[in-house]
Order: C-alpha cells, then sequence, then structure tokens
C-alpha cells in the first residue's frame, strides 16, 4: 500500500537518505528543509528516478506561524498523512555550561524541541481525525546519557526522549503509533554544523571506526514503519559495532 510520508529537514543527512529510502519503495512524500534549492533538486530527483509523487515544502520548523502555513496548505491526498518523521535537528557547538553561547542554546532548543513539537502539533490532529497514523522521533544517544560539554544538545535530546513518551501514551487510544530512533555516533554534516564548518574537528570524531551511515538510520525508520499494525516500537538505539555508550569507543 503507499503510503504519504512527511520528513522533515530533508536536504541532507538522514532527512534526505529516509526520503530516498521510502521513495526507493513506492511511497509518496512530503519533504521539508530551509535550502530552497536544494530541496527542489531532492524533489526532482526523487520523481525522476521513483515515479512517486513528491511535494517540496520549504520553511523553518523553528517558526511556529511557518509551521502552521505550511500545514494548512495541505489540500486533498495531501492531509492524509500516514507517517511524520521529526528528523530536523542540530548540534552546535561544545563548551561547558558556564561558557555557553546562548545562540547556540537557543538554536537547539528551538530546532530540536519546540521545532519537533510544533509539528507534532500541527500534524496529529490530521491523524487522529483518521484514527491512523505513525509519528518518528529522531532523539539520539545523548537523549540516553549526558556526556562533556554537551550539557543543553543532551538537554534538547533528553527532551525529545520524554516527550516522545508522553505523545505515545496521549496517542495510544487513537491507535497512533509513536516511535524514537536514537542514533549513535553517525556521520553526516552533524559535526561539521556542531564545530561550525571546522572541516579537520568534526573529521576527527569518525577516525579509527566505522560509524553509522545516514542510509543506517534510513533503514531503521523504514523498518518500524513495515510491521503488523498491532506492533510498535516505541524506542530504538543504534550505535556502531565500535561504539558501546556515549562516550565509549573501541578506535584502531
Amino acid at each position: 500500500m503507499t503510503k504519504l510520508i512527511f520528513i522533515t529537514g530533508t536536504t541532507s543527512g538522514f532527512g534526505r537518505a529516509i526520503a530516498t529510502k521510502f521513495a526507493q519503495n513506492g511511497h509518496n512524500l512530503i519533504i521539508t528543509g530551509r535550502r530552497q534549492k536544494l530541496l527542489d533538486e531532492l524533489a526532482d530527483d526523487l520523481r525522476k528516478t521513483y515515479g512517486v509523487e513528491v511535494l517540496p515544502l520549504c520553511f523553518d520548523v523553528r517558526n511556529l506561524s511557518e509551521v502552521e502555513q505550511a500545514v494548512a496548505s495541505l489540500t486533498g491526498p495531501w492531509r492524509e498523512i500516514d507517517v511524520l518523521v521529526n528528523n530536523a535537528g542540530l548540534a552546535v557547538g561544545m563548551n561547558p555550561v558556564h561558557e555557553g553561547v546562548v545562540d547556540d542554546w537557543e538554536r537547539m532548543i528551538d530546532t530540536n524541541v519546540k521545532g519537533l513539537l510544533y509539528m507534532t502539533r500541527m500534524v496529529s490532529p490530521l491523524m487522529v481525525a483518521r484514527k491512523q497514523g505513525h509519528i518518528i522521533n529522531i532523539g539520539s544517544v545523548a537523549g540516553k546519557e549526558v556526556y562533556p560539554m554537551g550539557n543543553v544538545y543532551c538537554g534538547s535530546k533528553f527532551a525529545v526522549d520524554a516527550i516522545t513518551k508522553g505523545t505515545r501514551i496521549d496517542l495510544v487510544t487513537h491507535n497512533i503509533k509513536v516511535t524514537q530512533i536514537a542514533p549513535g555516533a553517525a556521520e553526516t554534516e552533524f559535526s561539521l554544523v556542531r564545530f561550525k564548518g571546522d572541516e579537520t574537528r568534526a573529521g576527527n570524531v569518525y577516525k579509527g571506526f566505522s560509524p553509522l551511515s545516514a542510509e543506517d538510520i534510513a533503514d531503521a525508520v523504514y523498518y518500524v514503519t513495515t510491521l503488523p499494525a498491532h506492533v510498535n516500537v516505541n524506542d530504538m538505539v543504534l550505535m556502531p559495532t565500535a561504539q558501546a555508550s556515549a562516550v565509549n569507543f573501541h578506535k584502531i
């Protein structure tokens, strides 16, 4: 059965891989991001390569009015969203809390927590009305364990963990599945953004072991949507074989 998948943050990394995975399997997509050119290019590529319908929506999940307008603009079959993947998120900076950059904190909290909440608030009523749907939140091992200089990023992902659990409880009577996917070390633009474009520092994060790829996370997201109607994966933590915890690695 063809589903409609709504994915945030699709212009790179996990989001792009997740969109590609669903398109490969014949599902129609609503894809979002802040970079219009990259969004349009991805939409065109997925349409041409896989023959699926793709609706690109360029907006910032941190802006409630933009989220409201984007969801309100959906008409007809585009409102029949089967899966919402709250993927948009980022880490910015690594400082001890007493040297923290407040702008970095606000970017992380506004995107990782408030953006996820805004999207869930706008899309979940459409699912409740249909008595079906699946919300997938991309969390992190940083939402399970706190590590040095991860203070606010970890706090934002702990919030994702709690919000996911609360959403699961709130929506269980409406036949809506809710899942958190919590990756460990994965090589995407994540570290490049965290270290504000410092390619050397970002590259050093993944030296000496094989990290997860964006495609690994896409596989996990896709998998949880393929299970029977009576089965829900509440929480899935994925790590590279060489990573045992947030800070314990076997590097060669």
